[in-house]
Order: structure tokens, then C-alpha cells, then sequence
């Protein structure tokens, strides 16, 4: 595994080991969890944006969208476990 070293100033550092000793683990651990934390909330925004952008790109492409109160009704019903049938995109109002 390569090696990659990071500066911590010394109060985060001891932050860190308080944390992790909390925790139950180690500095390095702690550390490790940390990054691959931020890196897959990162990497989910960034598929939470591509996504909104594709689908707008679709809106714009299409002109079809479902009005959110309809949308908003489905959902609710599909939360409570209700029967419901999706709504029917219908031609963007302009």
C-alpha cells in the first residue's frame, strides 16, 4: 500500500487520538474512516448532481414533466403503504 503522509497541526492531532480513543480505535483507523467518509459523501453529491443535470437535460429535451403536487401525493401514498398508480408526465407549462 503506498504511503501518503499529511501535516496535522498538533491540537488537531491530539483531537484526533481523544477521538479515536473513544472510538475504540486507532489514530491511524480514526484517520482512514474519516477520509473514506468525506470521499464517498463527496463521490454521492457528485452522482446526486449529474443526476439532476441529466434528468433536467431530459425535461429540457422533452418538455414532459408530472406537476409535484401530483408527484408529491404518489409519494406520500407509496410511504404509507396505499395503492397508488404513478402519475403521467404531461407537456412543462410555459
Amino acid at each position: 500500500m503506498p504511503t501518503t503522509t499529511i501535516r496535522l497541526p498538533e491540537d488537531l492531532k491530539d483531537r484526533i487520538a481523544h477521538a479515536a480513543e473513544r472510538a475504540g480505535t486507532t489514530s491511524h483507523a480514526f484517520i482512514l474512516d474519516a477520509i473514506a467518509e468525506r470521499v464517498d459523501e463527496e463521490e454521492r453529491r457528485n452522482d446526486f448532481h449529474d443526476t439532476a443535470e441529466r434528468r433536467y437535460a431530459e425535461i429540457v429535451t422533452s418538455g414532459m414533466t408530472i406537476p409535484w403536487s401530483k408527484m408529491r401525493t404518489y409519494l406520500e401514498n407509496r410511504l404509507a403503504g396505499r395503492k397508488t398508480s404513478r402519475p403521467k408526465a404531461r407537456k412543462l407549462a410555459r
